[in-house]
């Protein structure tokens, strides 16, 4: 018997309607464990709604509504399989509170599929100021998942169809914001695709062959094994909760301000979430104002962070919390801070000062120690 294969989790982001669910569809139809008849099935309803172009899209959603209504399914139907990986889509597409799934699941992204519309008008939307594709890439890179794939999609409906110079012209600017981000362009596949009529999916398309590089699977194949904290204590996140008298933290994080009409200073009281947790805490003293591509401090103990302003924060929680620094536990390290019911701000925890048992404090210069 060969070497087991091993898993690794991808979440797709991308903008509205830039073919998200079909593209993940079709890969599940193609590579993954469903029963060729419940596909067959599905397929059969999209086109009694005259729904065919949601073929692939159908199935994800289907099988969605199907989970909601507490119908147990295989877990298979979310994975596939390469010839290097078992894949785990981390979150179905269109879920519009992805990024509170996508920190506080308790799996780790190690890659992500961004999925561009490269039509007219769509890629325009995307990649303007209010865009998704934007905010999901700065997510992505800021939540520490650090590899990329990006796929631009829809190429069988540019103008015209299979467009090189409209992939060009994609690959430009989206290189140009994603360098911004802090990823290395350099090392991201651009994989031209249709996730409808199936181009460079899994096969070379002959409508693309002024293409050289990898299929889509070719990509999710060079992802570079993560790689796992096997060598350390074993950390899993209960959805219970377990008094314990006596104990606090105190975590130091870095944050990004996304969604926040005014500015955030000294004493800001929102919800965190963190792996399974959603506690209330106070950002107790805002440390330093940090240049959010290059990491640098340029503002020290400023009196408020504003909309995409990053930063380094000392946080107590109202009540104990379990946490770990996003070095040692990538997982139960991300954070989202929540407030007017949305995403204000994410970012990873740096240190952790627990709460002395005796009652002693912990120094302000430790935690700033600690915090760089």
């Amino acid at each position: 018997m060969g070497k087991e294969k091993f898993h690794i989790n991808i979440v797709v982001i991308g903008h509205v309607d830039s073919g998200k669910s079909t593209t993940t569809g079709h890969l599940i139809y193609k590579l993954g464990g469903i029963d060729k008849r419940v596909i067959e099935r599905f397929e059969k309803e999209a086109a009694e709604m005259n729904k065919r172009s949601f073929k692939y899209a159908w199935v994800l959603d289907k099988l969605k509504a199907e989970r909601e209504r507490g119908i147990t399914i295989d877990i298979a139907l979310w994975k596939f399989e390469t010839t290097k990986y078992y894949c785990t889509v981390i979150d179905a597409p269109g879920h519009r509170d992805f990024i509170k799934n996508m920190i506080t699941g308790t799996s780790q992204a190690d890659c992500a599929v961004l999925i561009i519309d490269s039509t007219t008008g769509g890629f325009e939307a995307g990649i303007s100021k209010d865009g998704q594709t934007r905010e999901h890439a700065l997510l992505a890179f800021t939540l520490g998942v650090k590899q990329m794939i990006c796929c631009c999609n829809k190429m069988d409906a540019t103008t015209p169809k299979y467009s090189k110079a409209r992939y060009d012209e994609i690959i430009k600017e989206v290189s140009s914001y994603l360098k911004k981000v802090g990823y290395n362009p350099d090392k991201i596949p651009f994989v031209p695709i249709s996730g409808f009529e199936g181009d460079n999916m899994i096969e070379r398309s002959t409508n693309l062959d002024w293409y050289k590089g990898p299929t889509l699977l070719e990509a999710l194949d060079q992802i570079n094994e993560p790689k796992r904290p096997s060598d350390k204590p074993l950390r899993l996140p209960l959805q219970d909760v377990y008094k314990i008298g006596g104990i606090g933290t105190v975590p130091v994080g870095r944050v990004i301000i996304m969604n926040h009409p005014g500015q955030i200073g000294n004493g800001y009281a929102p919800v965190l979430d963190c792996h399974t947790s959603h506690i209330a805490v106070k950002f107790s003293e805002i440390l330093t104002k940090i240049d959010r591509r290059s990491g640098k401090e340029i503002e020290k103990e400023p009196k408020f962070l504003k909309n995409g302003d990053a930063g380094m924060v000392k946080m107590t929680p109202t009540k104990p919390m379990v946490v770990e620094t996003f070095s040692e536990y990538p997982p139960l390290g991300r954070f989202a801070v929540r407030d007017m019911r949305q995403t204000v701000a994410v970012g990873v925890i740096k240190s952790v000062d627990k709460k002395d048992p005796t009652g002693a404090k912990v120094t302000k210069a430790a935690v700033k120690k600690g915090a760089k």
